[in-house]
């Protein structure tokens, strides 16, 4: 028998859940704050028109126009969008009455007078904020909320630290205040208490605060890895590119897989390094190939055509009959046809090379070939 004094077997440990990445840096926490600050000074009234507001400021931030389609707008789930539309014409902002069209899909350029080059918005700060912005109105606890609430969500995440108590905002909008008590209920927050708030553990990670701890020294202030899903890199992807994403992933000439597509737009972008082989072999080739620039250009319009999106490097080399070449060679290739004007792209995007500006001006040899040697520099 045994005995009674026998220890019973440990019970199992619990699992270890890995908290989800901060998708802010510190920098970038301060520019989501200052573009809710702008938000709030505007003269709208109404979440509807706020939360609107921000949408379109921070995909116009850069450049003073804004593009969103009438699904934007819609996904938003505002209870009076006709209003919040209209609301901005007393701004002087301009062409946001198409979003109330019937099209959904065509993107509409919303002009918003002054504001390129008020925030504090670089080509990769505007993309972090914009993609937080996104996840944080689509969070769990949120996502089905009202307008003032997930508008609220935005200040008190922006403004709250991930592991510490948080003060309201001063600049937080009444109508928002009304609405905190539903954070509350839905979990977005764990405690509120007057003007202090905790957020709850489960959105933490949308902090524009983060410990100071959580960037180890020495290191920069950069964007956390992520692993992301197709889907959500797509989300997070302007209008103009998703639209070009959609072409290359539907294309009935091309045929490709989601996981080619997806590997191409989402893989860092790698500089190509050309030693003395690949000019050598590059020299090479241009003995073989003299005047291939008009021909390129011809195949990149003709493909464009055909297919709704530029050809890729591989393709354009292997349609022109330029024979077995490593990646080294493609890529030089390809950017010496881009500096003598008959082709050009928009690097690092796959699949958007085009006819470049000697070939658009229909001047033949209005970028001569260089020499072998001079193509060494």
């Amino acid at each position: 028998m045994p005995s009674s004094s026998a220890s019973s077997p440990p019970a199992p440990a619990a699992p270890v859940v890995k908290p989800n990445p901060f998708l802010l840096t510190p920098r970038q926490g301060e520019a989501a704050r200052a573009l809710l600050v702008h938000v709030s000074s505007l003269p709208l009234r109404g979440a509807d028109a706020q939360l609107l507001a921000v949408v379109v400021a921070i995909r116009a931030a850069r450049k003073g126009v804004g593009n969103l389609t009438g699904q934007d707008v819609r996904s938003l789930r505002l209870a009076d969008p006709e209003g919040a539309v209209t609301a901005f014409a007393a701004l002087g902002w301009q062409g946001q009455e198409a979003l109330l069209g019937e099209d959904l899909v065509t993107p509409v350029g919303v002009t918003v007078p002054d504001l390129a080059g008020r925030l504090p918005f670089g080509k990769v700060m505007r993309s972090r904020v914009s993609g937080w912005t996104v996840r944080t109105l689509s969070a769990k606890p949120v996502k089905k909320t009202s307008s003032a609430a997930r508008l609220a969500a935005l200040f008190l995440a922006a403004h709250g630290p991930a592991d510490e108590h948080g003060t309201l905002p001063a600049h937080l909008p009444d109508e928002c205040r009304a609405a905190l008590p539903e954070l509350l209920a839905k979990g977005f927050l764990r405690e509120l208490d007057g003007d202090r708030y905790l957020l709850a553990d489960a959105v933490r990670h949308l902090s524009g605060m983060r410990p100071p701890s959580d960037t180890p020294a020495g290191k920069r202030d950069e964007p956390e890895a992520e692993r992301l899903s197709w889907d959500e890199w797509k989300d997070r992807a302007s209008v103009a590119l998703r639209r070009h994403v959609d072409a290359v992933e539907r294309c009935p000439e091309c045929s490709l897989s989601t996981a080619r597509v997806s590997e191409a737009f989402m893989r860092k972008a790698v500089p190509a390094q050309f030693g003395e082989k690949a000019r050598t072999a590059y020299d090479t080739w241009v003995a073989k190939y003299p005047g291939q620039g008009p021909a390129a250009a011809e195949f990149a319009a003709a493909f464009r055509a055909a297919h709704g999106h530029g050809p890729s490097v591989k393709q354009l080399c292997k349609a022109l009959g330029w024979g077995k070449m490593s990646r080294e060679l493609r890529i030089h290739v390809i950017r010496r046809l881009i500096a003598e004007g008959w082709l050009m792209n928009t690097d690092p995007v796959p699949w958007t090379l085009r006819p470049g500006k000697a070939a658009q001006a229909g001047v033949s040899g209005a970028t001569a070939p260089a020499t072998a040697a001079g193509r060494r520099r």
